[in-house]
């Protein structure tokens, strides 16, 4: 796997090099903001790891002109800057993912993993093909979601939550992230939207072997069900 660095910190360049380098992952490195765009079209790398704070141009400018150029490679935005608002504005732009420092180095490796699993359209690299939770089980080849032998039937809005929960099982996906996923670009819709959402595809769920938490403060996290 190629990945593109876009960090201005050397000491967590070299880090990341060494650390990404022993799982098999070829981290190439860019420390300016002004040169990303034109690195990220000659490297085509499967999943970008983009700080926000960069010299000349930030994180969200090399995100905007990236993504109006047409490149679709996954962001990971890494920053120090964790609070919602910045997050909202990451994903606004055109991230798929956001990881705020210090981080764990073994976290960030799962999320870039998932990420380019998530852009290829497969489920191989930790042995899931296809993800499976309780009954229900996430096909990649068409996008569907079944419960055990039968097409699961959810609005496209329930879809994309479903599958959002799906690719990180055991994991809770933040209200922010997940309201990103269903509701894109709908700026007018409430935040609270995305819990009537939860609601109807809760009842959806039953009989699944899957259940649908509510962490609060987290977000929701699908498990399978006890």
């Amino acid at each position: 796997m190629k990945l593109l660095l876009v960090e201005d910190d050397l000491s967590m360049q070299i880090t990341l090099q060494r650390t990404l380098g022993r799982q098999r992952i070829d981290v190439r490195v860019c420390g300016d903001g002004a040169e990303a765009v034109a690195m990220w079209r000659a490297l085509e790398p499967d999943v970008v790891a983009l700080d926000l704070s960069l010299p000349n141009l930030d994180g969200l400018q090399v995100l905007a002109q990236a993504r109006a150029e047409g490149l679709r490679t996954p962001v990971l935005l890494l920053t120090a800057r964790g609070t919602v608002g910045d997050r909202i504005m990451g994903l606004n732009a055109g991230a798929d993912d956001y990881l705020p420092k210090p981080f764990d180095l073994d976290e960030l490796e799962a999320r870039i993993r998932a990420l380019r699993r998530r852009s290829h359209g497969v489920m191989t690299d930790m042995g899931l093909n296809p993800q499976q939770i309780g009954g229900l089980r996430f096909e990649p080849a068409n996008g569907a979601i079944y419960n055990r032998a039968d097409l699961l039937e959810l609005t496209p809005r329930e879809l994309a939550l479903l599958k959002a929960l799906m690719m990180k099982p055991g994991h809770a996906v933040t209200k922010e992230r997940l309201f990103e996923l269903v509701f894109p670009g709908e700026t007018e819709v409430q935040y609270e939207a995305i819990e009537v959402v939860v609601y109807r595809l809760r009842k959806k769920l039953v009989g699944t072997g899957a259940v649908l938490m509510t962490m609060r403060g987290l977000g929701y996290l699908l498990r399978p069900e006890a």
